[in-house]
């Protein structure tokens, strides 16, 4: 019995998790222009107009841009200190892997404000730069816990017998040690744009003006009104921050069966 009600509960607490969720999505394909029930048809007219809407294509393209250009320098960021932390002996290297990790354990609020503020004493103005920095630095602990996980697990012996076959350490990383941990390095990239194109809590602190990604564009409609378009962004932005890491999962687990690991 008792295991009965822990399974209702937590199914309760799932629904009221999930159900404004199925609520958004089902109300974007409203042929109504008020989201509200009962539907009075299905449609597509907010994608369409939502695809017409060049404030929110712009949004788009400087998340994607954003996201991609956060992904390339936290994934190459993190393998780097992955390598240094787990396959060669740093000074200090618990302390450096603390310092690295950290910024997961700080609330996302106080690390923007604490940036904007240090960089405000520098002298720095708010640009593109400093956005992609910030979340550069938000991103990648979570690269190195990914990585540092598949490392630890590929034996050394492995890259050990292929430099005394005659590779070199550049070639025993390419050909043997990069496709081993390819899962992982997929898997934080993917993490990493995935995290970088959600986010709204330090973008709002770091974004130059007139530069608006799409969850800062989504904040700034629901400002002014809440328009049917909304419900369709909003659609678009859980099918992708859905979509892409089950793709990376399964992109992940396939490289791997091939690797035979």
């Amino acid at each position: 019995m008792g295991w009965i009600l822990i399974r209702s509960y937590a199914l309760l607490v799932y629904l009221f998790m999930f159900l404004p969720v199925a609520v958004v999505v089902l109300l974007s394909f409203n042929a109504s222009q008020f989201g509200s029930f009962p539907m009075t048809g299905f449609s597509f007219r907010w994608f369409i107009e939502l695809a017409q809407n060049e404030a929110i294509l712009r949004a788009f393209r400087t998340s994607i841009v954003l996201g991609l250009l956060t992904a390339l320098i936290s994934t190459t960021l993190g393998v780097l200190a992955s390598l240094a932390l787990v396959r060669y002996r740093v000074p200090g290297a618990n302390a450096v892997s603390t310092l690295l990790i950290a910024p997961i354990l700080v609330p996302e609020v106080v690390l923007a404000v604490a940036l904007l503020l240090f960089l405000n004493f520098l002298g720095v103005n708010k640009s593109f730069a400093l956005l992609l920095f910030g979340h550069v630095i938000f991103t990648l602990p979570f690269v190195i816990l990914v990585v540092q996980a598949r490392l630890v697990a590929i034996r050394r012996d492995v890259e050990e017998a292929a430099m005394s076959l005659g590779a070199s350490p550049r070639q025993t990383f390419f050909q043997i040690t990069l496709p081993l941990m390819l899962p992982a390095v997929l898997a934080g990239a993917l993490f990493a744009f995935t995290i970088s194109f959600d986010d709204i809590t330090g973008t709002l602190f770091w974004k130059p003006g007139g530069v608006e990604t799409v969850p800062t564009q989504i904040f700034a409609m629901l400002r002014n009104s809440i328009s049917p378009e909304i419900n369709a962004l909003g659609t678009v932005m859980i099918a992708m921050t859905v979509g892409l890491p089950l793709l990376g999962a399964a992109i992940a687990r396939t490289l791997s069966t091939k690797s035979g690991t």
